[in-house]
């Protein structure tokens, strides 16, 4: 079942093994979690590739943390609503203080998502 296509070196190659495929082949070589950096959202803001995380959390029984593209407090939300992600990272739009950390912990909050305050 090749959905995906996995793309190393910082996207400049291929390979002709899916991100399902792998995920599911680390699980059984007894990974312990698995972060999703998908590069097509990475830095663009526009929220993550909610598609992708969902076909690998639906996929996998160990946590799956959400990373690239977030750009507001309302992905967060999105990505945990949408997906069996059981975290979600950002660095750039902290770093650059687009978002501040507190509202995120805030919007999950008040979205009835468990975060720590």
């Amino acid at each position: 079942m090749l959905l995906r296509d996995l793309a190393v070196n910082g996207g400049r190659e291929g390979r002709l093994i899916g991100a399902y495929e792998l995920a599911k082949a680390v699980q059984e070589l007894g990974a312990g979690e698995i972060l999703v950096n998908c590069i097509d959202c990475d830095g663009q803001g526009k929220g993550f590739d909610i598609d992708l995380l969902k076909l690998i959390s639906d996929a996998v029984d160990i946590p799956v943390i959400a990373s690239s593209g977030a750009g507001s407090v309302e992905h967060f939300s999105e990505v945990f609503k949408e997906t069996n992600a059981s975290a979600a990272l950002a660095a750039g739009i902290f770093h650059r203080k687009e978002v501040p950390i507190q509202s995120v912990k805030e919007h999950l909050l008040k979205e009835g998502i468990e975060v720590r305050m």
